[in-house]
């Protein structure tokens, strides 16, 4: 029995001299991903704040949008975006269409993380800032944030890591990221799995970057709750 003919698993020559090409996506992998990240943030921090609010009908609404994009596949929101909406009349570049749907996922997960972080502050912080005659604004924003913001750090991150390794589903969409470069390069050279374990080390490096420089957040921020 002949042994593993390991030039048909990876090429590394092909590797390298695709690496150029396929790293040419990389502005469109952390440009959708970063910018999926905040403005998933900011809907999930409005998302959260509606599911605090005393009025059951905009909790309900919430709970609702969370639920129904926390079960519907990224992939679904991406050919719902860009294919389907053009039958109605709205058309979307791929990347905006990218960005729509991974902002909108995103900020699902996003407010059930800022949600638990906000109620794990302690609530007599809330009555002792009431106590002094402080706005709930002034106590939102200086008080009960900057406590909750150092428990969101960690699962916030694992959103961004997941966005970043989410984009890769663009490709199906045609935006060229490096999945989809790495795709081109394996159907011309006829070598799907040199490209493909090529573009897993990439987006292995890139997450292994942001892991650490969470890390050096968690450790600047002394993230350690008694």
């Amino acid at each position: 029995m002949s042994g593993i003919q390991w030039q048909y698993i990876f090429n590394p020559e092909l590797a390298l001299d695709s690496l150029p090409y396929v790293l040419k996506g990389m502005g469109y992998t952390l440009g959708i991903a970063l910018t999926s990240m905040v403005n998933g943030t900011l809907l999930g921090f409005f998302l959260a704040l509606l599911q605090l609010a005393k009025w059951k009908p905009l909790r309900w609404l919430a709970r609702l949008y969370i639920s129904f994009m926390r079960g519907t596949p990224t992939l679904v929101i991406l050919f719902l975006l860009y294919f389907g909406f053009p039958f109605i009349g709205i058309q979307f570049t791929a990347v905006t269409a990218a960005i729509i749907g991974f902002s909108m996922s995103s900020a699902a997960y996003s407010a059930e993380i800022i949600r638990s972080s906000l109620n794990s502050v302690n609530h007599g912080q809330w009555e002792a800032a009431y106590a002094l005659g402080l706005k709930w604004s002034f106590i939102m924003r200086k008080v009960i944030v900057p406590q909750a913001l150092r428990i969101a750090i960690p699962p916030m991150s694992n959103v961004l890591l997941d966005l970043i390794k989410g984009s890769s589903l663009a490709a199906m969409i045609t935006v060229p990221e490096m999945f989809q470069n790495a795709k081109i390069v394996g159907g011309r050279e006829f070598d799907y799995m040199t490209m493909y374990i090529l573009v897993a080390l990439i987006y292995w490096a890139v997450c292994s970057v942001f892991a650490a420089f969470q890390s050096r957040i968690e450790k600047k921020l002394s993230l350690y709750v008694e």
